[in-house]
């Protein structure tokens, strides 16, 4: 009710604005200009008699002032003639359309433009609404109507694809998916973002066509990593946890310590029971380090990592507060089978952050979860 109010004030002073100016009188014209002319002709006849004037003067002024007294009577006489509206009734008519066509016309934009039906929603529910999805939603429909007038354009599926996924459009991302393969040729990114959006869409499953979009990924690059990950989650799918260890255990022994993907892999190896290969920190392999560990055979691969896990050991002696040092040696321990020296880790550990109460309950943590704790 009280918007409906401010739009009658606004409508008012609108038209206020308009009736203003014609309402005000404006000077005398027509009929009145001649009898202006005849009392400017009077005055010359009294100027005269009293001598103000002179004879030329008076006669130059006479006629002067007559001319003009004709001039205004004949455009009387032909406004009368021709049966003009008088100035008074063109401002009636002007302020009669004014008051009706100014709310008139507002109402009608209104009714056009905006939305009467809409009902009323509170303020706080208009702050919360976040103009994010309704943003992105109009950048998806502008890049929708740029691709039907260039259906060949390979970036906007590109673009569009990680955003369908985002909105779950699943089955929009994997049109978008292969139209890129089609449009652009394969390649092992784009093998391997058709697998991720199959398997998105498949509710998780890594499906036939999925594993083939990854396999061939693989088979054009065989160390990318998305694709590697999600076959050893087909393999975990298909019941070989086995083999889905090894897929994601091969992957950690190769990663960098900060590779942003490493606790994902590790999470799922954790799943099927594995244990991650060990992160030796400093001092480890150098590239040249691991360009002859591929060379090498299973039991020279096998005595470099315990030469490795071996320093890893000498350097806790040296400085026993590191948890994560003591955590990678245990681990390093039980996957090379050494127990014995895992236990004997544990006990270290121990010893080294008894005065450090919560790094002392993370290994105990860790030493539980080995089960070494007798």
């Amino acid at each position: 009710m009280t918007l409906w109010l401010v739009f009658a004030l606004m409508t008012a002073a609108a038209i206020f604005a308009v009736l203003w100016p014609l309402s005000r009188r404006e000077p005398a014209r027509g009929g009145s200009e001649t009898e202006v002319y005849r009392d400017q002709l009077d005055e010359i006849a009294r100027d005269r008699a009293t001598g103000r004037i002179g004879e030329a003067e008076a006669d130059a002024a006479r006629v002067e002032v007559s001319r003009r007294l004709i001039a205004a009577a004949d455009a009387a006489e032909a406004e009368k003639s021709a049966g003009q509206v008088s100035p008074l009734w063109r401002r009636r008519l002007t302020a009669i359309a004014g008051l009706l066509l100014l709310p008139i016309g507002a109402a009608a934009i209104y009714l056009a433009l905006g939305s009467p039906q809409l009902p009323g929603e509170p303020l706080a529910a208009r702050m919360r609404a976040g103009p994010q999805d309704h943003s992105l939603a109009s950048l998806v429909a502008q890049a929708e109507a740029h691709l039907e007038r260039n259906p060949d354009d390979v970036r906007g599926y590109e673009v569009l694809a990680p955003v369908y996924l985002r909105l779950g459009r699943l089955a929009d991302a994997v049109n978008a998916r292969r139209k890129v393969l089609a449009l652009a040729g394969e390649t092992a990114e784009r093998q391997a973002d058709l697998g991720e959006a199959l398997t998105a869409a498949g509710n998780g499953i890594v499906s036939n066509e999925a594993k083939a979009a990854f396999e061939r990924a693989l088979a054009l690059d065989p160390q990318d990593i998305k694709s590697k990950f999600f076959v050893g989650i087909a393999a975990e799918q298909d019941g070989d946890r086995a083999k889905a260890a090894e897929i994601w255990r091969g992957m950690l022994a190769a990663a960098a310590p900060e590779a942003p993907w490493a606790p994902m892999v590790r999470e799922a190896l954790a799943r099927v029971g594995g244990m991650p290969p060990p992160i030796v920190s400093a001092p480890g392999p150098s590239a040249d380090d691991v360009a002859a560990a591929t060379g090498m055979s299973e039991q020279d691969r096998g005595e470099m990592i315990r030469g490795m896990v071996a320093r890893l050991a000498d350097r806790l002696k040296d400085n026993g507060n590191d948890i994560e040092g003591w955590q990678r040696l245990l681990r390093a321990y039980m996957v090379l089978g050494e127990r014995d020296k895992a236990h004997a880790a544990a006990s270290d550990a121990r010893r080294a952050l008894a005065s450090d109460p919560a790094k002392l309950r993370q290994i105990e943590d860790m030493i539980k979860t080995l089960g070494l704790e007798g």
